[in-house]
């Protein structure tokens, strides 16, 4: 008896001291990483002080992911060669706005992204219009469909597209479908096998297992992309619902997307095809994907991508780029806002410096923890000047920010922490005057439906409440 109470005693040590040596090792790798050194402070204090617990979220949420790779540099630059293939890049540069030059030149050293001239987009500020569209435009297809939603749901629309897809598989059209393992969770496998079935290629992107939980979980791709035959292409931020058409028991459902013809769908294509080669080691180069297009305006677009891996945060890099650059005022709809620091400081330095800063929020986001945490932000930007507005007749959805009748910046990143460090997304920076002014246009309408949101009221909230926003703005890097 005295020799297994010494065996147990000996190999409770063992294990005790394995698994000091496990969370040392942690928090050593965590402080080589080089973060900012708030982050590295906090991670290091979590896991000393609940070693369990904090090397458990650690795992899921606090890994970096910036030196992985998703795809080699080499099949990157050759998928992403493809929109150049014909005379754009930069030799349109000089047509490019002079302060924004550096912009653009940022968005390709960092992405490969190329100057896109000549497109013509379609805005739609209801889901009703894009899935009339975009039902019309799925059934003329005659080559391929790439298809690509971060939700695609087992609903009425989501019924009408599937069909649709395996009538044109079945018409001989080449058609792919991506969508993200945790955005469509709720969606039976059986959905996505009758695609399979159909000889349609379906692929779910990060695919958690369970019980074998992953990392993964916390990487997602928001992207929303669908690009027909390489003439037309759609981007976003609705996903595939009935809620875009139908709304939400409490209100409207006001969100922003956009159909492109011309080069601008070049550029959709490849953001497409290197997530495809992601998920299905298919590299997909044929010129049939990037077929002749007419030049419809004089509009210049770069498709920008961002992730958890690669070194720099591009769309975060190119948003703070936009408020530091503002002459004149800088207009933002976004459905949840929760700054990083960076981001944070610098809405602030533009409104301090008689920049005309107007934030558009919804009044009730569909996320109560992410809602109270977006108004612990809006007290200092209150105080430095820039002009909040909520959204009252349901969410706001949309994700925008035009600046100057200069420049616009659209597509699936929300202004917060998983948008630009945990999240795949895509945007498209536009550097033409009059789709600016459209969409400050649209802008300017959706403030008749808001209420400004006043100082002196704003600040008098009641201490209770301020102190519940405050708590959960501790975990806005993983709201």
């Amino acid at each position: 008896m005295i020799a297994m109470i010494q065996i147990q005693a000996i190999v409770g040590t063992i294990l005790l001291l394995l698994y000091a040596i496990t969370i040392l090792g942690v928090v050593l790798v965590v402080i080589t990483e080089n973060r900012n050194p708030l982050k590295t402070i906090s991670w290091v204090v979590v896991l000393l002080l609940t070693p369990g617990i904090g090397l458990i979220f650690y795992f899921f949420f606090g890994q970096d992911n910036r030196k992985q790779k998703v795809i080699s540099r080499r099949t990157y630059k050759r998928i992403m060669k493809g929109p150049q293939r014909r005379k754009d890049s930069f030799d349109i540069i000089s047509e490019m706005p002079q302060t924004y030059i550096p912009l653009a030149t940022l968005l390709y050293h960092n992405n490969q992204s190329t100057l896109l001239y000549g497109s013509k987009i379609k805005i739609y500020t209801n889901g009703t219009d894009k899935f009339e569209d975009l039902l019309r435009d799925l059934q003329e297809a005659k080559h391929h469909i790439h298809l690509q939603y971060y939700i695609f749901c087992d609903d009425e629309i989501g019924n009408r597209v599937k069909k649709i897809l395996i009538d044109k598989a079945r018409e001989g059209v080449k058609v792919r479908v991506m969508y993200d393992d945790v955005g469509s969770w709720n969606v039976k496998e059986r959905f996505f096998k009758e695609m399979l079935q159909e000889g349609i290629e379906v692929y779910s992107f990060l695919k958690v297992v369970f019980p074998i939980f992953t990392s993964k979980v916390n990487y997602r791709n928001h992207r929303k992309i669908v690009v027909i035959d390489g003439n037309v292409g759609y981007m976003g931020g609705m996903n595939i619902a009935d809620r875009y058409t139908k709304g939400t028991s409490w209100g409207t459902w006001r969100d922003t997307h956009f159909r492109f013809t011309g080069k601008g769908v070049h550029g959709l294509q490849s953001a497409f095809l290197i997530d495809w080669y992601v998920v299905s080691k298919q590299l997909l180069r044929d010129p049939a994907y990037y077929p002749p297009v007419e030049i419809y305006s004089k509009n210049i677009m770069q498709i920008a991508t961002c992730g958890p891996t690669g070194h720099w945060r591009t769309l975060l890099q190119a948003t703070i780029y936009l408020i530091a650059n503002a002459k004149k005022y800088i207009y933002i709809q976004t459905p949840y806002f929760l700054p990083t620091e960076g981001l944070n400081q610098a809405l602030q330095t533009a409104a301090l410096g008689g920049i005309d800063i107007r934030l558009m929020l919804p009044e009730r986001s569909d996320t109560r923890s992410t809602n109270m945490a977006t108004h612990s932000y809006l007290d200092d930007m209150i105080k430095s000047g820039v002009k909040v507005y909520f959204y009252k007749p349901g969410f706001l959805h949309a994700k925008l920010i035009v600046v100057d009748d200069i420049v616009t910046a659209v597509g699936s990143a929300n202004m917060d922490f998983r948008s630009f460090e945990h999240n795949f997304e895509v945007n498209a920076y536009m550097y033409d005057e009059s789709f600016a002014k459209e969409m400050k246009k649209i802008f300017l309408h959706d403030m008749q439906s808001c209420e400004r949101v006043m100082p002196a009221r704003w600040l008098k909230r009641p201490p209770l409440q301020r102190l519940s926003e405050s708590f959960m703005r501790l975990f806005s890097p993983l709201l």
